[in-house]
């Protein structure tokens, strides 16, 4: 059950109608990475937790994540305030409310026109929300890790907000929802390291031979060594020959036919085989104005030898 507080878990406070940078702020209304994505995320992943911790965690920080959602959409309606009135009561003229929503910039007109000004569940690039954003795989070792790193990219996007305004209030607002990713990354690793083991992720272990290999795939000019490669951690995998069926087998494919199987395989290979001596006339050749006897010559006559 939900009960919906009127009062905002942080104050807004705008100083100044800025339909572009509303624009921008949708990224974390309706981006991969906002507020809406992390709600449902956590969400799902709550409902189906068993362990009794996790579960209330989870949804702690997903109905969080809804008064977020609900700041960050405040926010955008503030900043599109002004620019709503005018437009949909033409309080200016038709060339000054077009030139006003031009000069915007950041493709705030699309929102202006199709969303009047309120906050929509698209991205600042006017991309719908969808739910592939939400990549919860229902293996806690491996949700925990990817709720990490989904809060880590969200407090990226914020830094970015604050630095591209001016606006005192809009930037306090922000660096609250900032800070609150970085609340629930903590949250999120201490939940995390209280299951034992929680690596490799998920129940079977990785094969020994091949958990600690590092092979160096891409080489030249700028291979370098470090903790993610360096012995003992790692053995290091240079030579190309031993990069190429490390299974001891020969690196080919093969699969078990039944008769029958092998039968029409191998009348579909008969079927679609090519002539290698074959020299057909194509549209392109056509297309160039070669008759069929010119194409024919040129692709017999050898090329000329170089001066």
């Amino acid at each position: 059950m939900f009960a919906h507080n009127k009062r905002l878990q942080y104050t807004v406070r705008v100083n100044e109608c800025n339909p572009a940078l509303a624009n921008l702020m949708l990224e974390q209304f309706g981006g991969p990475q906002g507020e809406l994505a992390a709600a449902c995320r956590y969400f799902t992943q709550a409902l189906a937790e068993d362990d009794p911790g996790r579960k209330d965690m989870l949804m702690d920080i997903a109905t969080e994540e809804l008064s977020h959602l609900e700041v960050i959409g405040t926010i955008i309606a503030m900043l599109n305030k002004g620019a709503k009135g005018q437009l949909a009561e033409a309080t200016a003229s038709e060339a000054e409310l077009f030139r006003s929503l031009q000069g915007a910039g950041n493709d705030s007109h699309v929102t202006q026109l199709l969303y009047g000004g309120g906050p929509a569940l698209v991205n600042s690039g006017g991309q719908l929300w969808n739910a592939g954003y939400i990549d919860s795989i229902g293996e806690p070792t491996a949700d925990l890790r990817s709720n990490i790193a989904a809060e880590a990219r969200a407090k990226i996007i914020y830094e970015r907000l604050i630095n591209v305004t001016d606006d005192p209030g809009v930037k306090e607002a922000l660096g609250f929802l900032m800070t609150r990713e970085v609340a629930h990354q903590k949250s999120f690793e201490k939940a995390l390291y209280s299951i034992s083991p929680n690596f490799p992720p998920g129940k079977l272990p990785g094969k020994p031979e091949f958990a600690s290999v590092y092979f160096n795939m891409s080489q030249g000019e700028g291979d370098m060594r470090g903790p993610w490669n360096n012995e003992p951690a790692f053995a290091y995998v240079s030579d190309r020959e031993q990069q190429m069926a490390v299974d001891g087998g020969g690196g080919g494919a093969s699969v078990q036919l039944s008769a029958v199987e092998e039968q029409a395989c191998e009348q579909m290979k008969l079927r679609s085989a090519s002539d290698p001596l074959s020299e057909p006339v194509t549209g392109a050749e056509l297309g160039a104005g070669l008759t069929p006897v010119d194409a024919a010559t040129a692709a017999m006559t050898p090329p000329a030898a170089p001066n």
